[in-house]
């Protein structure tokens, strides 16, 4: 696919046109993982960041946000209850801390859970911006994906959605870190940020192939209110369908090129329509991560406005999830790990050459 073909492509907005481009791409993800979807149980251990992005809810500069983190224990009891619940995977989610007793916490949270598990949890972390050798400690520790999102894969752009003291280079180096200690590695962007061009989208995607990326989680932006990136968006219908229709766009163009990643359905898809998720599996997404976090913690970790699901509990939540995903004719792969193809596609090719 050239650029100009994916620059049309990302551009629909004739509703017959965007509906063969989400077929086209859905036919792509049956090729590749068939009609199933692999669920990720969502842990959001802690809202404590040292970043301060001028688009997130958890940035450091927010004074309104109470925050928290989650006790070791609280952490392995909900990897626990999404294993006993048949989920093959789950994710460790949190703002950006680095310090030797986060490094180490994580750490042990990662050993007690593989062991309480007898190793058949999947575990994902996403944890911001490391060290390489945090990374390395929590590979041998068990986590076997990590999940670092560009958000942009322009320096310039990335310089104006960031204090002067984040660096994208730094962010690049943290993903090909990730993959020389054997990590799946996951990336992905925001979509429909103010002032993005579709030229951008493009490089965004190519940013993606050119990485080997084997995971790519993005949703469309969704203004939060005590941002400075937020303020002053109104939230109207048309703003809705119009950021939604990207979101999709852009999963599909990255299933047509891409073709053996994973691809999440966020939630931020559902954010913006009650049937987002499913219409994002429609258009090639293969992933879904519910939350499965204690309710007392859901509303402090809103990274955007209108997240939905916060009084939704986890039982609840897997069972809504189950008859959703059934009613577009889907199925679940329980008891899986849901293992991107396209990393072990790329370790086959490694192990030939």
């Amino acid at each position: 696919m050239t650029d100009a073909e994916l620059r049309e492509l990302l551009e629909l907005t004739d509703p017959a046109e965007q509906k063969t481009l989400f077929a086209s791409a859905y036919a792509e993800k049956l090729r590749h993982t068939g009609p199933n979807v692999s669920l990720r149980g969502l842990i959001e251990i802690s809202n404590i960041c040292r970043k301060n992005c001028f688009y997130c809810g958890i940035r450091s500069g927010n004074r309104k946000l109470k925050r928290y983190r989650v006790g070791k224990e609280e952490i392995v009891a909900s990897a626990l209850w999404a294993y006993r619940h048949h989920y093959g995977s789950v994710v460790l989610q949190s703002g950006e801390t680095v310090s030797e007793e986060f490094t180490a916490f994580i750490e042990s949270a990662v050993r007690e859970i593989m062991e309480r598990s007898e190793g058949k949890l999947g575990i994902t972390l996403c944890c911001g911006e490391q060290e390489s050798r945090v990374y390395e400690r929590w590979r041998k520790a068990g986590a076997r994906r990590y999940l670092l999102r560009i958000e942009t894969s322009d320096p310039e752009f990335y310089g104006k959605l960031h204090p002067a003291d984040h660096n994208f280079q730094a962010r690049v180096n943290c993903l090909r870190r990730l993959r020389e200690l054997d990590y799946q590695v996951g990336s992905g962007v925001m979509i429909g940020l103010p002032g993005q061009t579709t030229d951008q989208l493009v490089r965004d995607l190519r940013f993606f192939e050119e990485s080997d990326l084997d995971m790519i989680g993005m949703g469309p932006y969704i203004p939060h209110e005590d941002t400075p990136l937020g303020r002053g968006i109104e939230m109207t219908q048309e703003y809705r369908n119009g950021q939604l229709g990207k979101g999709l766009r852009m999963i599909a163009c990255t299933r047509l090129l891409l073709k053996d990643v994973n691809i999440a359905a966020t939630t931020a898809l559902q954010a913006l329509a009650d049937d987002g998720r499913e219409r994002g599996l429609l258009a090639g997404a293969n992933v879904i991560m519910p939350n499965v976090t204690d309710l007392s913690y859901r509303r402090r970790y809103q990274l955007y406005a209108d997240k939905p699901n916060l009084d939704e509990n986890s039982e609840e939540s897997r069972d809504d999830l189950i008859r959703r995903i059934h009613s577009i004719g889907e199925t679940i792969l329980w008891d899986q790990h849901g293992d991107s193809r396209h990393y072990f596609n790329r370790k086959q090719k490694e192990q030939k050459t």
